[in-house]
């Protein structure tokens, strides 16, 4: 069979038109993504766990008819189940776990017509906001093959970056959508808590922070994967927002002229590199040029709480996960291959007081109604998505106890907020570094605000294009 050869021209959207039409099949979209993630994977190690074969015998058969029938899809190997195929969370202790049965988002995504063919990398249990796992070794930066993809959804990041499919299922307890967005130049939602579903195993994760979605190289994307994807379930621990209308059809439509608040210093430890200051300056710029109002405001937060809030949710939460898949191999935790930064979590929960946890979960349930009083002042927030462009390999796996914080610090954002708060944030490609890196730019709205996300993201993608801006590794 013949590989299709404008395979990276078109975005997801574009590429089920072309099946629709009847120019390309399903299976000549499939090989073009195995065709190019065999020239690209064994540099920047995207792509984990390999069904080329499963995928070829679903494109045979025939895939439903959604609004992305035929295009090849990834998932992360982390935060769902797809029925009879290996996730190990980017852990050795679950090297061998086969899920039974599909995660109600994977049976959503394949309902929209996607053709998953593999799993992406990311660290173990995505605690860390880089991917490289003992277990599947490093993802690498296809802008610079020395440098992170960012995490935890790194590996999909860096596999739409490299040109292997258009759009890859991604995940965000802290970050983890948005930050592999800006490292790899890509569009990335982290949705309202609440808007897509997390079932059937499990209610919510981290407190409620973590959401799925996707990165894509195209804001439609974007929006119609979560057109095919929103929506409750039987037994939805949170309730989102309904949206009226198409989020895809927001896209096109002019956002009016926004309030927007911007931080021009880091807010939590740290400070922002001149990088990524002199990519704020230009955005902020951009978007004066585009009749919008730019101020510089600060929610009224006491983000050392909030940080160590985040890092409570994460350890307890952490330690529960170890605790049920010891059960499940009848082992204790101590006797689980686990990583030394996740010993440290574990460490760190046994520290966490009986009060700990749910004080922590009150303080980002605070955050929220201060989070809610702001964006009645303003529409949009305006932050840079990382503190710097992305750091070199090991960077943060290789650093001592002494030197890691001063280092997560100087690369990490304000990401996290949004998990905390519940609210909509979107990581935008509006800048790259004197070295060639991309620097993303983050816009967060109101509980609900997709739609006004979507509608600036549209205006910037058609002020700014993107599309064109390649990799290394993307050509």
């Amino acid at each position: 069979m013949s590989v299709f050869s404008d395979y990276q021209d078109y975005d997801g959207l574009g590429l089920a038109e072309l099946v629709r039409r009847g120019e390309v099949t399903p299976a000549e979209l499939l090989e073009a993504a195995i065709a190019r993630a065999e020239a690209v994977n064994g540099e920047i190690n995207a792509i984990v766990i390999e069904q080329y074969d499963d995928a070829r015998k679903t494109a045979a058969e025939g895939l439903p008819d959604g609004p992305f029938s035929g295009v090849p899809f990834l998932l992360k190997n982390l935060d769902v189940g797809q029925a009879g195929t290996r996730t190990t969370s980017g852990s050795r202790a679950f090297e061998d776990y086969i899920a039974p049965h599909d995660s109600t988002l994977v049976a959503r995504f394949k309902a929209a017509g996607f053709n998953i063919f593999g799993k992406t990398n990311s660290p173990e249990f995505g605690v860390q906001p880089i991917t490289e796992p003992e277990l599947h070794g490093p993802s690498r930066n296809p802008w610079n093959t020395g440098r992170t993809t960012g995490g935890s959804s790194g590996g999909s990041g860096a596999a739409v970056a490299a040109g292997i499919l258009p759009v890859a299922h991604a995940s965000d307890g802290g970050g983890s959508i948005r930050i592999p967005a800006s490292c790899n130049g890509l569009v990335g939602l982290k949705p309202t808590r609440g808007v897509n579903p997390m079932g059937p195993d499990m209610g919510e994760a981290w407190g409620g922070q973590v959401v799925n979605h996707v990165v894509s190289r195209s804001v439609r994307d974007t929006a119609a994967v979560l057109d095919a994807t929103l929506g409750p379930e039987p037994g939805n621990a949170y309730c989102g927002p309904h949206f009226e209308g198409s989020l895809l059809d927001e896209v096109g439509r002019e956002p009016g002229k926004l309030r927007i608040a911007v931080g021009m210093q880091k807010w939590s430890d740290g400070d922002y590199r001149p990088e990524v200051v002199a990519g704020l300056e230009a955005t902020v710029q951009l978007l004066e040029g585009l009749g919008h109002t730019v101020e510089e405001a600060r929610p009224n937060l006491d983000f050392a709480e909030l940080t160590s809030a985040s890092s409570v949710i994460a350890a307890v939460s952490t330690s529960l996960l170890c605790e049920l898949r010891a059960e499940e191999l009848g082992v204790t935790v101590d006797e689980l291959p686990l990583e030394d930064g996740t010993r440290l979590l574990l460490l760190l929960s046994t520290l966490a007081s009986p009060t700990d946890y749910p004080r922590a979960v009150r303080s980002n349930h605070l955050a929220g109604f201060e989070m809610a009083r702001f964006h009645e002042q303003y529409d949009v927030l305006l932050l840079p998505t990382m503190a710097s462009e992305p750091v070199p390999i090991g960077y943060l796996k290789d650093a001592d106890e002494n030197d890691l914080l001063e280092r997560l610090s100087g690369f990490m954002g304000e990401t996290m907020l949004c998990n905390q708060t519940g609210q909509p944030a979107i990581s935008l490609p509006l800048h790259w570094s004197d070295n060639g890196l991309p620097v993303g730019m983050m816009f967060s709205a109101a509980f609900g605000g997709e739609p006004l996300l979507l509608r600036l993201a549209g205006q910037l993608e058609q002020a700014q294009p993107w599309w064109d801006r390649r990799p290394p590794l993307g050509v």
